[in-house]
């Protein structure tokens, strides 16, 4: 799960992360309203949108007065908002972060995730804050710094001592820095977070370490153990197909392709959009039923890959836990109701597979059997571009 700048902004500070005063917007009235309470001879109007490269899109900008911030703020409110990581069709701006400006010295990166392969959470910085760390880890390698943190044993005294050399400060910053990197790891480990960045990590002419900008998403699997963190949740700023499908428990990523998808099972839907991308086909979704999936879920599913106006779709079951003839039932109930009319090219495997296969083929629904994931991709893809013939 994503929450704006101004919510990360707000649990940073609750771990002693510091971070510059700021007063959220909805109005341009608001936000003259509060360039007027922060009082700072420069203030900063922020575009509150889930993505990054906001600067690239014209969403943050200096206003040297109340009323100029008003007058930017009048402008990005209800705006489409397009960066680098929204696409051509942007998002909705709906609210802006008013934020004191600050005596910049240097733009610094920090961010914390979790590597998989050690099972230890690294926190990165590089002296290159304010690019995109993908574009300096391409370009300059060397300039990405890394600790790897051990949870059962929580930062150390050489972490931060490393860091500190690293990005170029002297010994007279290893306090400081030691609190804003502990306030950034115990936020990270105490919120169940999946990514803490910030990018910049400014330090000020007077000396301080603050975060500028700031992003965090948690880990879906344990939102359960933090209420205060769902409540921060923004719908209106997530896919509303995405939003649908958490509905019925289905997981449903929106891709850009044209050919949907219905599996059961992460693996297997990875490695069935991987054989529809190497047969010449694009994947549409990513859409996990899981193993307990009834008649109403897969209808959901299906009316759910619909919106995406795809050509064509692909289900592929294994039959475990979930029985292919209960699933051969949802597909051909699925079907009726929804009246399909793209091509579906169904691929069962496993328990009750002859069932199945004797439901959908008595079904007198055109639906184009596989008995292999090779079979089934080759003739979706084909059925994709039109040609299939029954």
């Amino acid at each position: 799960m994503k929450i704006h700048e101004y919510q990360a902004k707000g649990i940073l500070k609750e771990f002693g992360v510091p971070v510059p005063r700021g007063i959220l917007a909805a109005t341009p009235d608001e936000a003259e309203k509060a360039a007027r309470e922060l009082g700072a001879a420069v203030c900063v109007v922020k575009a509150q949108i889930h993505a990054g490269g906001r600067g690239k899109g014209g969403g943050i900008k200096i206003a040297k007065s109340p009323a100029e911030a008003r007058s930017l703020a009048e402008k990005m409110l209800s705006s489409k908002l397009a960066t680098p990581q929204t696409g051509a069709s942007g998002k909705t701006v709906r609210k802006v972060y008013i934020e004191e400006g600050l005596n910049i010295a240097r733009e610094l990166y920090l961010g914390a995730v979790i590597d998989r392969d050690t099972r230890k959470i690294v926190i990165m910085a590089s002296s290159e804050g304010g690019m995109e760390i993908e574009e300096v880890a391409a370009k300059n390698p060397e300039k990405i710094l890394k600790e790897y943190i051990d949870p059962a044993v929580g930062i150390r005294p050489f972490n931060v001592r490393n860091l500190v050399f690293g990005l170029g400060f002297g010994k007279d910053m290893i306090d400081k820095t030691a609190g804003f990197v502990n306030g950034v790891y115990n936020a990270f480990a105490g919120k169940d977070a999946s990514l803490v960045e910030i990018n910049p990590l400014v330090l000020t002419k007077e000396g301080n370490l603050v975060a500028l900008d700031a992003k965090m998403n948690f880990d879906d699997n344990a939102l359960f153990r933090h209420p205060e963190i769902m409540e921060l949740r923004d719908v209106g700023e997530e896919e509303s197909s995405e939003v649908e499908a958490s509905k019925y428990d289905l997981s449903y990523i929106k891709l850009d392709g044209t050919i949907g998808n219905l599996v059961n099972g992460a693996g297997l839907a990875m490695a069935t959009m991987d054989i529809i991308k190497f047969f010449g086909g694009d994947p549409a979704n990513f859409l996990d039923v899981g193993g307990s999936a009834t008649v109403e879920k897969v209808t959901q599913a299906f009316r759910i890959i619909l919106r995406d106006r795809v050509d064509a779709i692909l289900v592929n079951i294994f039959g475990g836990i979930m029985k292919c003839d209960v699933i051969a039932a949802g597909i051909v109930a699925a079907a009726k109701d929804t009246e399909l009319k793209v091509p579906l090219v169904v691929r069962l495997s496993g328990t009750n597979v002859d069932m199945g296969k004797r439901i959908i083929a008595e079904s007198g629904l055109k639906i184009i059997s596989a008995d292999t994931m090779k079979e089934a991709a080759e003739k979706v893809v084909a059925a994709s571009k039109g040609k299939f013939s029954y």
